[in-house]
């Protein structure tokens, strides 16, 4: 694919995935005049946030499949278009139900959008352009973070909240248009039975999961594993585990094949995944921490939240940066020293938060260090790693696992920060950080024994000669 038109399609994936996480962000001002309209309470508010990601969860691996089955262009234009039709249900609803089954709809759609973004890119781009194609994939997140709240505010200034949702249907036009004309079409010449079998063995776990991890108790975190609410979806969990790993070694196209799973490159990309994820989920805690630590400072609840924008700002360079070293080092040293960069960054957040400079430079060095997690470079791990037929795929365990890992890491930090909190509110966060910086300890050790460049690119030629003699 020439230069140009290469140029083009990756600004309509950019785009796509923009409008997904856009989403997430541009929500929460709307939170207000929802629940004013149809009279909810705040519990039941949270499920426009929930129900989203536990159909994105859900979603993701099954996009990512069909998208190696039957084509990239088609599938990512289905994603796109189940997320303008959810947008369009949200934002004519008649009852709070519809909001939540639209929300539905469009985390079902979400899901697949960003792990087939990325397949089309290791399909498209040369080896020595994939990390920046991914970098700047990788920093919509930061982006979506930043714009989200404040486009939010400026469209419900000048009209009312359905217009967060109906501003999706034209946007989602234009880039479905041209995912016609640029999105390749990439589609094997037989097409196997799809692994029905697993694929709902695999809903039910995460969704059980998720469920059971949304049902715990910050304030009594161990105790609260064992009650009712929680106990049950967790121990179904593990029992769907072994019946999936059971129903894919039977499937002749499992939905997480094997060959996923037995090699030590992905289980360290798949663990750091699962670690940046636990970071990130941490970072919801930040404004909390600065409204006990900076009240000297003039930190109050109504600016709290602009203490995340050195971390959101950091993520957008180091994303775009971070995907460009990685056309000229490779992996290791990329993720090693952003490793280091993040856990350091924590470690000063949790010792010295009550000091307003090295909490910004704190949240410099952790967005810094995530943009090298959550970006480009352990989905180039997985472009490299996996086979071209099982691109999507690939990409969609990693976004499984770092999904995981947020659910994991936003209960467990509220767990330490309410447990050591009878000290005093500032123990309890400044614990919790700190115990987030143990993860980061354990992520470097993870990514000591990452592969270094000149096996990375063995590998890499051994899955282009593999893929000719399969072409033949």
């Amino acid at each position: 694919m020439e230069n140009q038109r290469r140029n083009r399609l990756l600004t309509v994936l950019f785009f796509g995935v923009l409008m997904g996480a856009l989403d997430i962000a541009i929500v929460g001002p709307a939170l207000p005049a929802i629940r004013s309209q149809f009279q909810v309470s705040e519990r039941a508010l949270t499920w426009i946030f929930s129900m989203y990601v536990l159909f994105q969860l859900v979603s993701t691996p099954l996009m990512a499949k069909l998208s190696d089955l039957y084509g990239r262009r088609w599938i990512y234009i289905l994603d796109l278009a189940l997320f303008a039709a959810g947008s369009t249900l949200v934002a004519f609803s008649g009852n709070f139900f519809m909001i939540v089954a639209g929300r539905a709809i469009q985390g079902f759609g979400a899901g697949g959008i960003f792990p087939v973004a990325s397949a089309v890119i290791g399909d498209t781009f040369p080896l020595e352009k994939r990390g920046s194609a991914l970098g700047l994939i990788g920093a919509v997140f930061g982006l979506a973070f930043l714009i989200g709240p404040i486009l939010g505010g400026v469209v419900l200034s000048l009209a009312t909240w359905h217009w967060l949702f109906l501003i999706n249907l034209p946007v989602a036009g234009v880039i479905i248009l041209f995912s016609i004309r640029l999105l390749p079409v990439t589609r094997p010449g037989h097409s196997p039975r799809f692994d029905w079998a697993g694929m709902a063995v695999l809903s039910l776990l995460l969704g059980s999961l998720a469920f059971g991890i949304n049902q715990l108790d910050t304030t009594h975190f161990f105790s609260s594993l064992f009650s009712p609410a929680v106990g049950p979806f967790l121990g179904l969990s593990l029992g769907l585990l072994v019946l999936l790993r059971f129903v894919e070694h039977r499937a002749e196209n499992p939905i997480l094949p094997e060959r996923l799973f037995n090699r030590r490159q992905l289980g360290l990309a798949y663990l750091l995944s699962a670690g940046a994820g636990f970071a990130e989920a941490s970072l919801v805690f930040m404004p909390l921490l600065a409204v006990i630590s900076l009240q000297g400072a003039g930190i109050t609840q109504k600016n709290a939240s602009w203490m995340l924008m050195p971390v959101v700002l950091a993520m957008m360079i180091g994303s775009p940066l971070a995907g460009r070293l990685l056309d000229h080092v490779g992996s290791k040293p990329v993720i090693f020293v952003g490793n280091l960069v993040m856990t350091i960054g924590l470690v000063l957040l949790s010792l010295f938060s009550t000091s307003l400079p090295l909490f910004i430079l704190s949240g410099v060095l952790v967005g810094l260090g995530l943009s090298a997690l959550l970006g480009a470079p352990v989905r180039y791990i997985m472009l490299n790693e996996a086979r071209v037929q099982e691109r999507s795929v690939a990409q969609g365990v990693i976004t499984l696992f770092s999904s995981v890992g947020q659910l994991i890491g936003s209960a467990l930090v509220g767990a330490v920060a309410a447990s050591r909190a009878v000290q005093s509110p500032l123990a309890g966060y400044s614990t919790a950080f700190l115990t987030v910086a143990g993860v980061g300890v354990l992520l470097l050790l993870a990514a000591w024994f990452l592969k270094n460049r000149d096996a990375e690119l063995e590998t890499i030629r051994e899955h282009a000669v593999a893929g000719e003699a399969e072409q033949l």
